[in-house]
C-alpha cells in the first residue's frame, strides 16, 4: 500500500498517510477527534524525500493500516519548522481544500506572473501569516522576505498567495470595492496609499490574519520559495473552474 507524504500550511506540518490527496484533503478538513472542521491546504511531497530534520522513515514503519483494515489517515512527522526544511524540487501538487471537503489539484508552473506597475495585496501562509499590501511584484516580494541581506525581519521560507484589488491596485483612493470581501476597507485603503506614495515598500495591514483564505479572491495563484528557489501554483480562472471543477468551485463560493 502506498505511503503519502503531505506537507500541510496551516497548521505547518509534515505527515504521512496511506490517504489519496482526495482523500486526505476530506479528512483534514471534516476533522476528527483531535482536529476540529476546517479548510485545508497541503503539497505532496515526493515520498523519496530524506532530511536529517525528519525521521521519515520512522514515520513509514508507523503508517500501517489499523486492526479493522482502514487506512491509516496521518503519522505527524514534524509540527516546527517544516516547510524550511524540504527543497523545493521535492513538492509535487498543491491542493485546496473546502471546509466541507472537495478538493481542488493546482500543478506548478514555470510562467511567473510579471506584475509590475500595479499595487499588490498578499496573504502570507506559513510560516507566519500576516496579510500585507506591497508595490512589489511577487518576486521581489519573495526578495524582500527571504534574500535580503539588509532586511531586519525574514524568514528561511515562505507560502503567499496574491489576493484580488481590483481598481484599488491602481487607484486605492477612489477605486471602488465591488464585490471584495475584506473587512476594514478604510484601513486598506490607507496601507494601499502609504505604499503607493511613502519610501516603504510594504506594509503589514493585519498582523495576526487568520490564515483561512476566500479562494475565491485569490488573483493569480500561490507561491513558494527559499533562498534558493521559487515555485508557483497558477489558480484557474472562475470559468475554467466552473467546466473542470464545479463541485470545488461551488463549494469555495458558498
Amino acid at each position: 500500500m502506498a505511503i503519502h507524504l503531505y506537507l500541510s500550511l496551516f497548521p505547518e506540518a509534515l505527515i504521512a498517510s496511506m490517504l489519496s490527496p482526495e482523500d486526505f484533503g476530506t479528512y483534514y478538513a471534516l476533522g476528527s477527534a483531535k482536529k476540529s472542521r476546517g479548510q485545508a491546504i497541503f503539497f505532496e511531497v515526493d515520498p523519496d524525500y530524506r532530511h536529517s530534520h525528519f525521521k521519515i522513515d520512522e514515520a513509514y514503519k508507523r503508517c500501517v493500516p489499523h486492526d479493522d483494515g482502514s487506512l491509516k489517515a496521518s503519522v505527524y512527522i514534524s509540527v516546527y519548522r517544516a516547510l524550511e526544511h524540504i527543497k523545493l524540487s521535492a513538492l509535487q501538487h498543491l491542493f485546496l481544500t473546502t471546509p466541507d471537503g472537495h478538493t481542488l489539484d493546482l500543478a506548478p508552473s514555470e510562467d511567473i506572473p510579471d506584475l509590475t506597475g500595479q499595487l499588490h495585496l498578499y496573504q502570507e501562509i506559513a510560516p507566519v501569516a500576516p496579510l500585507v499590501v506591497s508595490r512589489l511584484g511577487p518576486i521581489e516580494f519573495l526578495d524582500q522576505l527571504v534574500r535580503s541581506p539588509v532586511s531586519l525581519v525574514s524568514v528561511p521560507a515562505i507560502v503567499f498567495t496574491e489576493l484580488e484589488l481590483g481598481e484599488l491596485a491602481d487607484d486605492p483612493e477612489m477605486g471602488i470595492m465591488v464585490s471584495l470581501p475584506y473587512e476594514n476597507q478604510d484601513h486598506l485603503r490607507q496601507c494601499l496609499t502609504d505604499v503607493k506614495t511613502k519610501y516603504n515598500t510594504t506594509k503589514i495591514v493585519d498582523r495576526s490574519h487568520n490564515p483561512n483564505l476566500e479562494y475565491r479572491s485569490i488573483k493569480n495563484g500561490f507561491y513558494v520559495g527559499n533562498k534558493k528557489e521559487m515555485r508557483y501554483y497558477p489558480m484557474p480562472s472562475a470559468e475554467e473552474l466552473r467546466v473542470m471543477n464545479y463541485r470545488w468551485f461551488r463549494s469555495a463560493n458558498l
